[in-house]
């Protein structure tokens, strides 16, 4: 029988999204034809938000059996597949899973120039930096003193593409050395002079004695999807939940009355998303306004209305919208 294209030992591009989406992993892990995949990192540091996410925000409801990497959901035609974080870049970008959640810093290592792989959204989580990284007792001020020598990291190529940079005919080609985890230790072993690696808080790596040399990139969780995905209803569809949640945990709902003479004012403090909501209320000469703002705003905006004239100040908070 045809398999899924996971169980193929290489992606086997856009072409075979016309597959038989079928795999012999029981009754459970059979994948109808017309679901559509959605790419989750299944362990790491993006795992447990990705989870609240399409849970709480995208609303699907599934059941993950024990050591099975695929979930059906139950309320729309969508499979989860749990992958590497490090893999779902490639399984995107070549067409075997339509869309997925995974670090700017993956597609950068792995999918860097494939035209079919499109970054639809910064997710706001997952932010930390890629950088270089030395011994702090070395005191390197930048990352061409290591050019030439040795680096380990889990981004060799975006690696090699920073130190070309600096390499010269006296330097020769900097030594990169691929590892798939605890990279921090690399120096402290004698394995490397330095590294490239994320760093979140840096609580690691200082207490591998580490200190960033220079900073490579920005990097935090993307939404991703396949240009010639089969599914781009539902592909849309995701997208578009995805969009209102991320407004609701950004935003709240503001709501006051104001007298006419102080209105301009009060909607100049709050002019929402689009515009704000105004309805006169039965006392004459008195409105209700409501409009969304900014979480991190909130405490000023209720403050700078009350200095305005504005009374009944209240904030709502907004489990999920559409916009």
């Amino acid at each position: 029988p045809t398999k899924h294209p996971m169980a193929a030992t290489a992606p086997q591009g856009a072409a075979a999204l016309a597959r038989d989406r079928s795999r012999s992993m029981g009754e459970m892990a059979a994948i109808p034809p017309s679901n559509m995949l959605l790419g989750i990192p299944k362990k790491g540091r993006l795992h447990e938000k990705c989870m609240k996410l399409i849970i709480e925000g995208v609303g699907l409801d599934f059941r993950r059996p024990d050591r099975v990497d695929l979930a059906h959901c139950t309320n729309l035609p969508v499979t989860l597949v749990f992958l590497p974080a490090h893999d779902i870049a490639t399984y995107v970008g070549e067409g075997n899973v339509d869309m997925g959640i995974t670090g700017m810093d993956v597609i950068a290592e792995t999918e860097p120039d494939n035209p079919d792989l499109r970054v639809e959204m910064e997710m706001g989580f997952g932010k930390c930096k890629l950088a270089v990284q030395g011994p702090a007792t070395a005191g390197m001020t930048s990352a061409e003193s290591l050019a030439g020598k040795r680096i380990v990291t889990s981004f060799p190529l975006v690696a090699e593409k920073f130190f070309r940079k600096y390499e010269t005919e006296a330097t020769g080609k900097t030594k990169i050395k691929f590892v798939s985890g605890s990279v921090e230790a690399a120096c402290g072993l004698g394995l490397a002079d330095g590294i490239v690696d994320l760093v979140e808080t840096g609580t690691t790596m200082r207490a591998a004695g580490l200190e960033i040399v220079e900073e490579i990139m920005d990097t935090q969780a993307v939404l991703v999807t396949n240009g010639k995905a089969l599914h781009m209803p539902l592909v849309e569809t995701i997208k578009k939940r995805i969009e209102g949640y991320q407004t609701a945990t950004k935003f709240q709902m503001i709501q006051y009355n104001v007298k006419k003479e102080n209105l301009s004012k009060a909607m100049a403090i709050t002019p929402g998303k689009r515009s704000p909501t105004v309805s006169s209320l039965e006392e004459d000469g008195w409105y209700a306004v409501s409009a969304l703002v900014e979480k991190k705003h909130a405490a000023k905006i209720m403050d700078d209305l009350h200095d305005v004239g504005a009374d009944s100040i209240l904030i709502f908070a907004i489990s999920n919208s559409r916009m």
